[in-house]
């Protein structure tokens, strides 16, 4: 038989929140939703920046997960546009004098050094600064920023707002080392001082492809090394025909990059069907609607160089047989040459550590990617640890951020002489939304619209400059709109049951039918008594106590309710509830010690901490040793 649904355990209504549920950060993205809809900016900046710390930055180039998961798009056709609302409130925010973390008054004595000013870094930085932590971000260019600022064009991310949310984390009193590569690690380790490092170097290394004529001409590029030479004004131009060879996120902004360069003819190259791509679906958009053309089945045989000229690439034309969204054969069916003036391959990034020496008890697997705990994200070596595309390869920026925290907490407990693997839980508040009789604190009526476009610069305009941004942002009113399709997805429908007297007039009001009374039985049993089919188990049904009439389940699917509120209001006697949910995520300072605890400053520094190897599990011998 189902047992009544613990709703005391944090996962349960935050998985409800299926677009917090999905943000590798957990932002609480309706209630920030909801600040804008009221046109508090400010408050709607400052609490996404406690989780995703660069909310002008990824409210232009986050990879979005939390848009695929919106329950908006289980009613219609598009999920609500979360990262674009993300973008106005950081746009319209105004002046953030004395809200944001400030520099410690006193240091606590503890050094930490940051490889890398990425967002990974950059995360760390802003978590330890505000605890009295010293940290020094060394990084090998003259700017911040990393690979946000190297690899993605300016005309999709302003220099001018990473310049912005940088400064908001140097100015806590973070010393930042301007082209300054850390060229050994060990020498770092052994001289520099540090109570702990942290590396966030990315993965700075474009993948290559090997193929006849590859090195019989300089007109073939490296995309992620391409895309940098272009940041920093060291390319200007490119020539007439480009390929770009691959088809994610950076092939996206190399082949947008040329047509601003002087290309008139893109062609992004695709080994496998469209259904099969990496980039996601809006890049390709932007793209196709800047006329690039993508061509698939076309899979990379030589390039054609005559007279030492490269003049085109050859390809073999293939053909998949796709069973179940996967390819079960594939098979050539002839070859094509295709001309061009330049070639830019963007076909995977790697990591690269040759400045780690191999014997210094820092492990790296077959890969070359060091071996990390997934928790506490340490390295091999007791005091190292590695966060973002340095850690796990490629992802994207959210990613790093929310590493960036977790790596923010094991260094905290590392120089406290704590266990990095006793992390702090997870918490959930409920709070009534309910003001009168029929009346809830926040808006409860469906909104039916259609999602706001996101308006651009004309295609006339946008290649004039090459850091012309081409989103323009919402305005007022599109904002609004947009903020309208939010379905308060965390205030939640909490039931009492010793409350209820099972009139039914709950299941009678409700408009999607997402409620059952129904007899006790196992969930296989259950799924198949609702009143509404369950299409998808993305999430568990709630299932209450046994009712004291009949001794009956009130059974909900959650993956279909849409949070209106009905039931609550049609209910006579209180049963059902709306309550707000609130999730904390832990971050550095919570725990016994608190946010402004003593530091018992008896960790060790990195270089004279004993090298520890990892066991099977990935847990480091030597955080288990401290935790013993």
């Amino acid at each position: 038989m189902m047992k009544p649904t613990d709703t005391a355990n944090p996962d349960y209504y935050h998985r409800v929140v299926d677009c917090q549920w999905a943000c590798p950060t957990h932002t609480d993205v309706p209630e920030y939703i909801r600040l804008i809809a009221q046109g508090r900016y400010a408050d709607a900046y400052l609490l996404n920046r406690q989780s995703n710390v660069f909310p002008g930055i990824l409210g232009r180039v986050c990879d979005r997960p939390c848009e695929p998961a919106c329950r908006r798009g289980r009613v219609e056709d598009k999920p609500v546009a979360i990262c674009r609302l993300k973008r106005i409130a950081a746009d319209l925010k105004g002046d953030l004098a004395g809200r944001l973390p400030k520099a410690a008054a006193a240091s606590n004595g503890k050094r930490i050094a940051c490889i890398g000013a990425g967002p990974a870094s950059l995360t760390v930085a802003n978590d330890l600064a505000p605890l009295g932590y010293e940290v020094t971000l060394f990084e090998q260019y003259s700017v911040p920023g990393g690979l946000m600022r190297s690899n993605i064009p300016a005309f999709r991310l302003p220099q001018t707002v990473l310049d912005e949310e940088i400064t908001m984390i140097l100015e806590m009193g973070v010393q930042l080392r301007l082209g300054h590569p850390i060229t050994s690690m060990r020498t770092l380790l052994e001289e520099g001082g540090f109570d702990a490092v942290f590396v966030g170097t990315g993965a700075p290394k474009g993948k290559e492809l090997t193929l006849p004529g590859r090195h019989d001409t300089d007109r073939i590029h490296i995309g992620i090394t391409w895309l940098e030479s272009v940041a920093f004004g060291h390319i200007g131009s490119i020539g007439e025909r480009v390929l770009i060879i691959g088809v994610g996120n950076t092939a996206m902004d190399c082949c947008r990059t040329s047509l601003r360069l002087g290309a008139n003819n893109v062609k992004v190259m695709a080994r496998k069907p469209r259904g099969f791509f990496k980039a996601s679906d809006w890049e390709l958009e932007d793209a196709e609607e800047e006329h690039v053309e993508i061509i698939v089945n076309h899979s990379p045989k030589a390039f054609l160089i005559e007279g030492g000229r490269l003049t085109g690439m050859r390809f073999e034309q293939m053909e998949y047989a796709i069973e179940g969204g996967r390819i079960k054969s594939e098979r050539v069916t002839g070859e094509i040459d295709i001309p061009c003036d330049d070639v830019i391959l963007a076909i995977g990034q790697e990591n690269a550590f040759p400045w780690i020496e191999r014997d210094i008890g820092i492990r790296f697997n077959k890969w070359d990617q060091p071996e990390v705990n997934p928790t506490t994200f340490e390295s091999t070596r007791a005091g190292v640890f590695f966060g973002g595309d340095a850690a796990q390869g490629p992802k994207n920026i959210i990613w790093a951020v929310e590493q960036g925290h977790q790596a923010a907490i094991s260094i905290d407990k590392l120089c406290n002489g704590e266990s990095l693997t006793e992390r702090p839980p997870a918490g959930m508040n409920l709070s009534s939304r309910k003001m009168g009789m029929h009346e809830w604190s926040y808006k409860n009526d469906y909104a039916v619209l259609e999602r706001r476009l996101m308006p651009h610069v004309s295609l006339k305009e946008r290649f004039k400059k090459l850091n012309i941004e081409v989103e323009l942002g919402f305005n007022l009113e599109q904002a609004a709109q947009e903020a309208q399709r939010c379905l308060n997805c965390d205030v939640q429908t909490v039931f009492e049951a010793k409350l209820c007297i099972e009139c039914d007039a709950c299941i009678d009001v409700c408009p999607v039918d997402c409620l059952t009374i129904t007899a006790a039985g196992t969930e296989q049993e259950l799924r198949t008594r609702l009143r509404a089919p369950a299409l998808e188990a993305t999430q568990p049904l709630f299932v209450s106590a046994p009712l004291k009439q009949t001794a009956r389940l009130m059974v909900k699917d959650e993956n279909l309710c849409v949070h209106c509120g009905l039931c609550a209001e049609r209910c006579p006697t209180a049963a059902w509830d709306m309550q707000k949910s609130t999730l904390h995520w832990p971050q550095v300072g919570d725990g016994p010690r608190g946010a402004c605890g003593p530091r018992r400053g008896n960790g060790k520094h990195a270089a004279e901490a004993p090298r520890a190897s990892a066991d099977e599990d990935g847990t480091c011998r030597e955080a288990k040793r401290q935790s013993a």
